[in-house]
This record gives structure tokens, sequence and C-alpha cells, in this order.
């Protein structure tokens, strides 16, 4: 394979790469649980924020963002199904 050919595969392989992560949103309460459970810490504080903002509270600080994401999670594991929303789950 020549360079240019290389070149060219490389960079639609990162033009995908890019354009998949572009589409990711941050829908707040409307985060379901699936997509919650599979996010890292950072999307799930982000979510979390989102959520608490849209309903008129402050920022969360540490320990509210802490216990929000674990009552969120005891929900989706229990009563909550993979297509529920976090803003479902108990909290502050």
């Amino acid at each position: 394979m020549t360079h240019a050919k290389v070149f060219l595969m490389s960079a639609l392989a990162a033009t995908a790469v890019l354009s998949g992560c572009s589409q990711v949103t941050n829908d707040g309460g409307d985060t379901t649980c699936a997509d919650f459970a599979s996010a890292d810490e950072k999307k799930q504080n982000e979510a979390i924020t989102k959520m608490l903002t849209d309903e008129g509270k402050n920022e969360p600080a540490n320990a509210e963002l802490t216990g929000t994401r674990l009552s969120i999670t005891a929900f989706c594991q229990t009563v909550g199904k993979q297509d529920s929303t976090i803003k479902e789950a108990p909290h502050l």
C-alpha cells in the first residue's frame, strides 16, 4: 500500500471516530438507566448536574453528586427498567 492510501485511510478512520463522538448528547434526567449504567463517572455526573439544574436546583456539590448517583444506580438495578429515565429515581 502506498503512503497516500495509508494516510487517506487513517484520515477517514479519524473522521469516523470524531463524528461518532459529536453525536453524544447529555439528556439530563431523560438519560435512560441503560445509558447511565454504561457511562463513566464523569458522564454520569454531567447527566446528574443537568437533571438537577433543569429542575431549578443549584449546581450540586460533590456529596450531592455521589448520593444522587448511588440513588440512581440502586433504582436502576432494582425497580427501574433499562428504558427508565434517571429522573424517576428518588433524589433530593
